[in-house]
């Protein structure tokens, strides 16, 4: 496949073979070269063959190979006879990001206690489970009314629910949810899991914008970053409906199985966006349960209230307008509404959408503010990217040996076993600095500040 530059940090894959629109990648040669290493690319290429894709296929910065689509991926059909792929989503759906802001310093912590209590407070792990229980009634009007539930039970303020994408609620439909995801669904409200999802006491690094300030976001500042999503409940929805569409794969004409979809108007397509909407309010509730949990802690540790600055999911598919009306699969990306979308809430219409971009384990991570640009679906990257599987990170590197030399950073981690540390470790990322800049230079999200861990708790 040839590639040409269109811009600074924007290329193209031109539209050949079976192709149906360009793919194009926002990368510097030096992320490029990652993406070559695996299947990135070629992925994206098979996105671009799909029947009805619009232009372009995109590809964020930190892009990587994944299931079907490649993670970093973002495609859009059209709202009226397009198509769903839940491939183009992932099995993860709705893991998203979350910041809390205190008004605290770091000197005011006492890390290894806090980070101690936050540990035993926050399920975490492999097929971690929570003391939290509903029971099957309850767990139906949690996944068809997301945070709203959350805040008729008391665990979220009506202002929370404004300050979460989609207001953390998607209405939907359980009737397209099987058995088994809901008995894997009741377990794991406010739990973690294990993988790259985190629990992380940061402080405020460095401060670039003025839009920080409306944020209200300051040097020193230290703030809670949640990552998670849907758990086992969201893994299994996305498989059960996965299998449910294969037989389209043929009939549509789709490149390759881990790309099966449906029409958006077809009984496989609504049933399955009627189930993945419920995976996206668990995911919401999840994030707030832990918040809830959280905020528990400063209290009674440091009579500190945290504020929620914004929760957005990097796992989703949306009808959105863009100029027209389109259903958008984001994977590994984020939504970045500019200035002036109704979607936002009253704090945020005037700068734009905040963006919460996790670095690696041991490495900065950023907030960003969305620029509205269309050519990119308003959409930027979700975090470092990959660049060494989790099995070759366990194989290569010692998990003692990384809190080591996290601890000589001045870095507490908590963890199930060190094991985890190895396939977490910064080595296995790209360098979110680098990812930053493309993205801004690219013009579709711009930094507005900086952050970097004091305390890691890891599933």
């Amino acid at each position: 496949m040839k590639l040409r530059t269109v811009k600074p940090s924007l290329w193209e894959i031109k539209r050949e073979g079976q192709m149906k629109v360009p793919v194009r990648i926002y990368a510097s040669e030096e992320l490029l070269e990652k993406m070559k290493q695996d299947r990135t690319l070629g992925q994206a290429v098979n996105v671009a063959s799909m029947p009805g894709v619009l232009p372009n296929v995109l590809v964020m910065p930190d892009g990587h190979e994944g299931y079907g689509f490649p993670i970093g991926g973002v495609a859009a059909f059209p709202a009226e006879g397009g198509l769903v792929s839940p491939g183009g989503i992932g099995y993860d759906i709705n893991c998203g990001m979350r910041l809390l802001k205190t008004g605290l310093d770091r000197d005011a912590l006492d890390m290894e206690k806090l980070l101690s209590v936050l540990f035993d407070t926050v399920p975490s792990g492999v097929g971690s489970e929570s003391s939290f229980r509903v029971d099957r009634e309850d767990f139906i009007e949690l996944v068809t009314s997301g945070v709203r539930w959350a805040v008729r039970q008391g665990y979220a303020s009506e202002h929370d629910s404004t300050l979460i994408e989609e207001n953390g609620s998607m209405p939907t439909s359980a009737d397209s949810v099987g058995q088994k995801a809901v008995s894997r669904g009741l377990k794991q409200i406010g739990t973690l899991g294990a993988g790259n999802h985190f629990l992380e006491v940061q402080e405020v690094d460095k401060v670039f914008s003025p839009v920080a300030e409306k944020f209200g976001i300051r040097g020193g500042q230290v703030t809670v970053m949640i990552h998670t999503g849907s758990r086992g409940f969201g893994h299994q929805v996305a498989g059960d409906h996965i299998k449910n569409m294969l037989h389209n794969v043929g009939r549509l004409g789709i490149p390759d199985r881990e790309l099966a979809a449906a029409r958006l108007d077809s009984k496989e397509g609504e049933s399955y966006l009627s189930a993945m909407k419920c995976a996206v309010n668990f995911a919401f509730v999840n994030r707030q349960m832990i918040t809830h949990n959280v905020r528990g802690v400063f209290d009674d540790l440091l009579g500190e209230k945290l504020e929620l600055l914004y929760d957005v999911a990097h796992n989703i598919g949306k009808f959105e307008e863009h100029g027209e009306d389109l259903f958008v699969h984001r994977k590994g990306a984020t939504r970045a509404f500019g200035p002036g979308r109704k979607e936002l809430p009253d704090e945020y219409r005037r700068t734009g959408q905040p963006v919460i971009i996790p670095g690696s384990m041991g490495t900065a991570s950023y907030v960003l503010v969305g620029l509205g640009n269309r050519e990119s679906f308003e959409s930027t990257c979700h975090g470092a990217g990959r660049v060494m599987s989790r099995s070759a990170a366990k194989r290569r590197l010692s998990g003692e040996n990384i809190q080591r030399r996290l601890a000589k950073k001045g870095i507490s981690v908590r963890a199930q076993r060190a094991s985890l540390l190895a396939e977490e470790a910064p080595e296995a990322y790209k360098d979110i600095d680098e990812v930053v800049r493309v993205v801004a230079e690219a013009g579709i999200s711009a930094p507005v500040a900086r952050l970097v861990p004091l305390g890691v708790v890891k599933g």
